[in-house]
Parts: C-alpha cells; structure tokens; sequence
C-alpha cells in the first residue's frame, strides 16, 4: 500500500513537472523576456497566475509554488524581470539580455517587463491574477492601480516604498495603491508590516486582506518555500485568499 501512494505521488508530480514550458517574448521596448509557462490545459476561463520574483532572484523563485498553485487549479507563468540574477539555481536570462543589451536593470526599469508580462499573458486567459515578490509587488500595486484593466486581482509579497534611492518620492507606491478597485492581498515576515502598513491603509477595506503570520515568517515569495516551518500558515492564507476570488 505505502509502495503504491509512492508511486501516485511520484506520477502526479510527473505529470505536473511535464506541463513546464520555458518561453520567450519581448518587453515593450523589445527586450527578450524568459518566462516558465506552468499549464493545466488552455482553457481560456481557467484563472492565469502571473509571477513575479524578488530582488536578486529569478523565475526559480517559482519552481515548487507555481506546481502547487497547478494543483489549485491555476495556469501559471513565472517571470524573469530585468532586475535579478538567480533563485532556486536557475539563472535569471531576461537580466542576462538586459546587461547583454546594454539596459539599465533597476527595479523600477523592471516595470515595463512587468507590463509586457501581462499583455503576453492576455492569450492564455481573460482572467488574470498578479503575485508580486519585494520590489515586485509594490510595483504590481502601482501598475495596477494605474490601470485596472490589467489583473482582477493582486497578491502583494513584502511590498514597500522601496524607491526613493531611485529619486522617487516617498509615497511613491501609496498614491497609486489608494485606487485599487480589485482584491488585494498582502503579507510579509512578521517585522517587515511595517513596510507596507500605510500602503494597505490606503486601499479600499472592502478589497484589502491582510495575512500576518504567527511565525516570524520570510521575505517575500520565498516565505511559501516547503523548507521553511511556517509555509504551511501562509499557503492556507493564499488558498483561502484565491478561493475567495470565485474566478
């Protein structure tokens, strides 16, 4: 029997891992742009999660959470943006282009890459989801409430007003963050709310959520890893988060 569960265990993972495709398409100022595809099937209804990493990381940001969030029912692409180098040990290519290229890769130059990943995403589905990790999320929060049409809905990873070193103002994610329309769902390690409390105050109570974890919890996406104890706190969140959003 123990042999049998085994062997399931080991063919569902298969079949999950089967449906990764790496693709590539081009930013708006036509920058190469890697992305992995993670596909249940090419239901156009089915709700699409578009993934975006951390600071120094990459699309392996994504590797073990884009598989479950196939067992949730969601198609999936995870995202290298300009700005990163590696994560899970998978390189970041679309931040290899970028320096090949002669582009800037700050964080804020990876807001167009965040934009062209959306519209790239449009052919797989009309119902579209963005995760942002750190620096990621702040600027999905500022994108999105700029223009709405873009994600019925957001989930916001240690967001924060991460931008004044480069010449932005203070409040640079608040002020467009106050015109979010659509569910939005924010948290953190448990030290870093600070980081984000006044932007989630600004948004909407009838759309914000907010997950504080018991645990001391980890920076951005990453705090979803199954190596970390406290994953388990923050998948039911999201789960829970997602359920909620009746796509």
């Amino acid at each position: 029997m123990k042999k049998c569960l085994i062997l399931i265990l080991l063919i569902t993972s298969f079949v999950y891992a089967a449906n990764k495709k790496t693709v590539e398409f081009k930013s708006l100022d036509n920058l190469i742009l890697t992305a992995d595809l993670y596909m249940i099937d090419e239901d156009i209804n089915r709700p699409f999660i578009v993934l975006y990493h951390q600071a120094q990381s990459s699309r392996g940001e994504y590797s073990e959470i884009a598989l479950r969030l196939n067992k949730l029912g969601f198609n999936c692409m995870a995202v290298d943006l300009r700005s990163g180098e590696m994560s899970n040990g998978i390189k970041n290519q679309t931040y290899l282009e970028a320096v090949k290229n002669d582009k800037k890769t700050t964080h804020l130059k990876a807001r167009i890459d965040i934009v062209s990943a959306l519209h790239y995403a449009r052919q797989y589905s009309q119902n579209l989801i963005a995760w942002g990790s750190s620096y990621s999320a702040s600027l999905l929060m500022k994108t999105i409430g700029e223009k709405p049409r873009y994600a019925k809905a957001i989930l916001a990873f240690s967001p924060g007003e991460y931008f004044s070193k480069f010449g932005k103002p203070i409040d640079y994610i608040k002020t467009s963050a106050n015109k979010l329309k659509i569910p939005v769902f924010i948290t953190s390690a448990r030290h870093e709310v600070k980081d984000w409390q006044e932007i989630y105050n600004v948004i909407d109570a009838k759309y914000r959520v907010a997950f504080i974890p018991k645990a001391q919890g980890h920076h951005g996406s990453s705090s979803l890893w199954s190596k970390y104890s406290s994953s388990n706190e923050y998948w039911v969140a999201v789960e829970s988060f997602l359920k909620s959003l009746n796509l």
